[in-house]
């Protein structure tokens, strides 16, 4: 999943043997003490709003070019539709909590994506859901009977061939368990299979077969075992050990890797693939993680981890095509390869080619995932679906460099009062942690780091 390093890149990391990622540009929050707590948090004035925390007003022109570019929209809406999505986010995460079990998923949408529309089971929570100001959508499914629905698909699909059934998604914005089928009666015999009714699923009859967007030709990007390119995803450390995360299906552990650059440059450390496709590789002591991803030469900063909702804006760069943009369509996908099945990947309509994998995604300045396969290429479109990059985090113990001196995963971060709440941990959309005597529930998926303490971030963390 390693992200493109263009050719000004790579004379850079040859002298200074920086791990530079595609990303965005950004610089400290304004308000923002040494301590890492925020000026507001301290001073009694207002809490940073949810764009603020997301430092949206930080993106780089570069990708609000690409924005304008390949979502036709200009420089005035992509700034407005990042506000949106980051304000959008936390919306959702409160009327989650708020509506339980009758919860049945969000989206955005909107050429600014200035509408929020919340799903409910339960015609009695509209008030409340327009009480936030989003759109209520009353609908049969709950989120959770739909992701259950799709897991038992998951665990058919693990004793089957779905070479025919290549992709199944939970689709929020009809409702449904959505299947693309080469031939519908296969997906008919996965339902059954699986044990899933056939009014919780939708079949669509498609032609496409994803690939793993990985191949064997010379170029910019990294290189495993001396032939097979991808592209550099983010950069992390472990502990004191620095190296970045990548996608699986480039590198086995043990593997070794060279840089764009041809210098040796480290190893794959863990791998998974297929299932998940989810790697990460160890860097000598000559590469130095930093918290960038590169594009056309400029340093881009990553500064967080943040689950974009559907519908969200989503960027993406890699070493074939470098950087585009499209919208996230489906979070909790599953997509099958040649060599398997792939599952909790993202479904979006960004384009991606060979090459391209492993490749940084990211909405805002908030890394997404690593980029996994698709369908298409960019001169006539196409369907690429990506690996999230918080379950690499969690699964293999990694923190997301989003500053020069990252605290390593557990670090409770500088004055904590004491609590359950650490940086470097990933949490999820529901999790309650402890703080400072008080009990919060996570709004969204991120990875904590300091800054964002619970009473700092009301977009991430709500009082319990």
């Amino acid at each position: 999943m390693l992200h493109r390093h263009t050719r000004a890149a790579c004379a850079a990391a040859a002298a200074t043997g920086a791990l530079v990622l595609a990303g965005l540009s950004g610089t400290a929050s304004a308000g923002t003490t040494a301590s890492g707590t925020t000026g507001a948090a301290r001073s009694g004035a207002s809490a940073p709003s949810a764009a603020e925390t997301l430092r949206t007003a930080d993106t780089s022109a570069a990708v609000l070019h690409a924005m304008q570019r390949d979502l036709g929209i200009d420089r005035q809406q992509a700034e407005r539709r990042l506000s949106n999505e980051a304000a959008a986010g936390a919306t959702a995460g409160r009327l989650r909590n708020a509506l339980g079990a009758d919860f049945a998923g969000a989206w955005v949408h909107g050429a600014d994506s200035g509408t929020l529309t919340v799903a409910t089971t339960d015609a009695a929570d509209v008030a409340a859901i327009e009480a936030r100001g989003a759109v209520p959508a009353v609908v049969e499914h709950s989120l959770a009977s739909l992701d259950a629905a799709k897991a038992r698909l998951d665990r058919a699909a693990a004793h089957r061939n779905t070479t025919d059934t290549p992709v199944w998604y939970v689709d929020v914005r009809t409702n449904t368990l959505v299947i693309q089928a080469v031939r519908p009666d296969a997906a008919r015999s996965l339902l059954s299979a699986a044990g899933v009714a056939p009014s919780l699923a939708k079949v669509v009859k498609s032609a496409e077969r994803p690939r793993p967007l990985y191949d064997l030709r010379g170029g910019d990007a990294y290189y495993i075992n001396g032939n097979t390119r991808c592209s550099i995803g983010f950069p992390i450390t472990r502990g004191t050990q620095q190296g970045f995360a990548s996608a699986g299906h480039c590198g086995r552990a043990g593997s070794s890797t060279t840089g764009s650059n041809q210098v040796a440059q480290g190893t794959f450390q863990a791998s998974v693939f297929p299932g998940n496709d989810m790697s990460w590789v160890a860097a000598n002591s000559n590469w130095t993680a930093t918290p960038y991803v590169n594009q056309s030469g400029q340093n881009l900063q990553v500064t967080g981890s943040t689950v974009a909702a559907v519908g969200s804006s989503v960027c993406r760069s890699g070493s074939t095509t470098g950087w585009h943009c499209g919208t996230v369509q489906q979070l909790n996908s599953s997509v099958t390869y040649q060599e398997g099945t792939v599952s909790g990947v993202t479904r979006t309509s960004v384009c991606a080619e060979p090459g391209d994998s492993g490749g940084s995604f990211i909405s805002g300045s908030q890394a997404q995932g690593v980029t996994s396969g698709g369908t298409g290429d960019c001169t006539s479109g196409g369907t690429t679906y990506f690996q999230p990059i918080n379950p690499i985090l969690s699964s293999y113990g990694l923190t997301l460099k989003t500053t020069t001196d990252n605290p390593g995963p557990g670090d409770p971060g500088p004055g904590n009062p004491g609590g359950t709440w650490a940086a470097g941990t990933v949490y999820q959309a529901g999790d309650t942690v402890t703080y400072g005597g008080a009990t919060y529930r996570c709004l969204q998926a991120h990875q904590a780091q300091p800054g964002w303490e619970p009473p700092n971030v009301p977009a991430l963390w709500q009082r319990a």
